[in-house]
């Protein structure tokens, strides 16, 4: 990997002390050096891309005004934070971003001092900006600056509104600053995006809110004169506005909305907003992907594009000679409007997630069958609960590591009502580039404990449309978990006839000797890849794909452990409490003793890198399993594994 060239300005810049020795005349100029390095960077080695675009006048900005590290600068999920991370010293080693063993694409304590916040899933910064900021006061630390930098799509999750709702009673120095773009990944929904453009749409609020800041910089400041000009603002602003300013109401200064994209003038504002102490909102507008017109004209599309041409904008795909299997999210998006087409009890749900997880599909043929909730997993696990009981069947699709988030309606809202809602966790087990925030490593270990579930996963897209078929049948009365990996599957003819899966069997993928192998979801495919090689070798196993994490085909286990004194259980899932602790249980529970290894996601924090560099480095890849089988069979097999 090859460091990209800088500009002349950025070459120069190491660290925001750098930065601050630039006039303001030249703001400009290392705005648009740090945006074509951020186009360079990422159209060789991929990335997020639209969001770091948008806000390169904000960081730039913010770096020149803030005395950061010691001021605290929190950035919103993180996608955006290119730019912070290249002033902040990490410019010559930004080509490694999202690579193994290189750079997180977000926010990450441990890699910086100026990341005061690790980042990855939305809607978090408000509330850790409002956190440091009282521990400031406490501490008596009264010239620290705590700035928020939280998009509009992540304001429309629960979080913010609980932190705006302390934050504006807590006399505490807080900077919000919302960059609104009417995006997160795929466009806004919902009222506070109605909102939003209702604030920012009203030429007359405009003008008013230019001439009150104009007035406010020509004052002495001082308590009388600050005083007057907000109660001046407050009297006249309902004149003006067709509804009263939400944040000013739960007791936010309120600035704004402003151009997002003329750095002198963000400059000019952010410094007078130093001197204004309380919690304080600006409200700037962006245009994600700014700077390179493609992104700007799909911003969905250009969002993470991979890598691409800079100069023609043509993306890189991948050129294959025969068909290839599909993702699984796609498979899952024509399945559902397959079903839907027979079954007009089936219904479509997603938190902000439509064109990643393919709701999306569903929703551009049947808009009034499938929703997109915004960034809310909350709400969609329980407005999923609320259909269900007027007997829709819901197709509730989150992220597996999203999910985490809206645990207590899971067990509050869904599983003990016993509503049939289905759970369709996509990026189950390890997601790649995106790194720890974003891996599924979890579910199977936080859905099996809970009473009335079914925690299932498919192997390949065939299972995938028959666990789904089975879901939305009438007799299948439970909550439905079916969990599955980002990225393809093995099928590339995948659209087979729907046939039912009886809840709690699993299957002999192939008979064996002397050891079992039993897999759970797409790993099994790891597997079948292993016993390919250990054939070449002389060794046999045995493999079962056992489809449910619960219930356990308790048959089928009592056959493997009175035929198999060795057993290897492979799992996507943390290797505590998950699919192979479920078989450890039985086995205890049933008096038998077999010699068992659990492969999986071991009980650390795994990093980023590519699907295939992290399930080799957590041991369960194909000749992981291999090395497995030969150690627990012991010397009567070849030295070299051959996978």
């Amino acid at each position: 990997m090859e460091e990209i060239a800088a500009g002349p300005l950025l070459s120069k810049i190491n660290s925001p002390a750098d930065l601050k020795k630039l006039s303001k005349a030249d703001l400009q100029q290392a705005c648009n050096e740090l945006r074509q390095f951020i186009i360079d960077c990422v159209s060789v080695h991929g990335g997020h891309f639209g969001a770091s675009l948008g806000v390169v006048e904000l960081t730039v900005a913010l770096h020149y005004v803030l005395n950061t590290p010691d001021d605290q600068l929190v950035w919103d999920v993180g996608h955006q934070a290119y730019g912070h991370k290249i002033l902040t010293g990490r410019r010559q080693i930004f080509h490694t971003n999202r690579k193994y063993g290189g750079l997180s694409g977000f926010p990450k304590r441990s890699e910086s001092e100026y990341d005061a916040f690790g980042v990855g899933h939305s809607s978090t910064s408000i509330s850790a900006a409002l956190g440091m900021a009282i521990a400031s006061k406490y501490k008596g630390e009264t010239d620290r600056q705590h700035v928020a930098v939280i998009g509009d799509g992540a304001m429309t999750a629960g979080l913010p509104f609980e932190a705006l709702n302390h934050a504006g009673v807590s006399n505490s120095n807080v900077l919000i600053i919302l960059n609104d773009n009417n995006m997160s990944i795929d466009p806004n929904v919902g009222a506070l995006k109605e909102y939003l453009t209702d604030i920012t749409t009203s030429h007359t609020y405009n003008k008013f809110r230019d001439d009150v800041w104009k007035l406010l910089g020509k004052l002495p400041y001082g308590e009388m004169q600050q005083g007057m000009a907000s109660k001046l603002e407050a009297s006249l602003k309902g004149l003006v506005s067709k509804s009263s300013n939400m944040f000013e109401a739960m007791k936010m200064r309120y600035f704004g909305p402003i151009d997002g994209h003329n750095v002198l003038k963000l400059v000019e504002i952010l410094e007078h907003l130093k001197d204004i102490p309380g919690p304080k909102l600006l409200h700037i507008k962006t245009v994600k992907g700014k700077g390179y017109d493609l992104a700007e004209k799909d911003q969905t599309l250009w969002h993470a594009p991979g890598t691409f041409d800079k100069i023609t904008g043509k993306i890189n795909k991948k050129v294959v000679a025969v068909p290839e299997p599909p993702k699984y999210q796609d498979v899952f998006g024509h399945t559902i409007i397959e079903l839907a087409e027979k079954n007009p009890a089936i219904m479509g749900i997603t938190p902000a997630m439509p064109s990643g997880c393919s709701l999306k599909f569903m929703m551009d043929k049947m808009p009034d069958r499938a929703f997109d909730v915004g960034i809310a997993e909350q709400h969609a696990v329980t407005v999923s609960a609320g259909m269900a009981t007027r007997g829709l069947r819901v197709f509730c699709n989150i992220y597996s590591s999203f999910m985490q988030r809206a645990y207590d309606m899971v067990i509050h809202d869904v599983a003990i009502q016993k509503l049939p809602v289905v759970f369709c966790l996509d990026r189950a087990g390890l997601v790649g580039e995106d790194g720890p925030t974003h891996h599924g490593a979890y579910d199977i270990p936080f859905m099996r404990c809970i009473p009335n579930l079914i925690v299932s996963a498919p192997m390949n897209e065939q299972e995938l449309r028959n666990l789904m078929y089975t879901s939305q049948l009438e007799e299948t009365k439970l909550p439905f978990v079916i969990r599955y990996p980002r990225g393809q599957g093995v099928m590339p003819e995948w659209r087979t006839p729907f046939e039912k899966i009886e809840i709690g069997k699993g299957r002999i993928v192939k008979e064996g000797e002397e050891i079992a192998i039993l897999t759970i979801g797409h790993p099994g495919n790891f597997a079948v890849t292993a016993c390919a090689g250990l054939a070449i070798d002389g060794l046999n196993p045995a493999h079962y794909d056992m489809r449910f994490a619960k219930p356990l085909d308790e048959e089928l286990l009592h056959e493997i452990a009175q035929k198999f004194h060795k057993i290897i259980t492979v799992e996507d899932g943390t290797v505590v409490g998950g699919f192979g602790s479920a078989v450890l249980e039985f086995m205890a529970a049933n008096g038998y003793t077999p010699e068992v290894k659990i492969l999986g996601i071991p009980d650390r924090i795994v990093e980023h890198g590519k699907p295939e560099e992290l399930h080799r480095e957590c041991g369960y890849d194909a000749r992981a399993i291999a090395e497995a089988v030969k150690e627990m069979v012991g010397d009567n097999v070849k030295e070299a594994v051959t996978v």
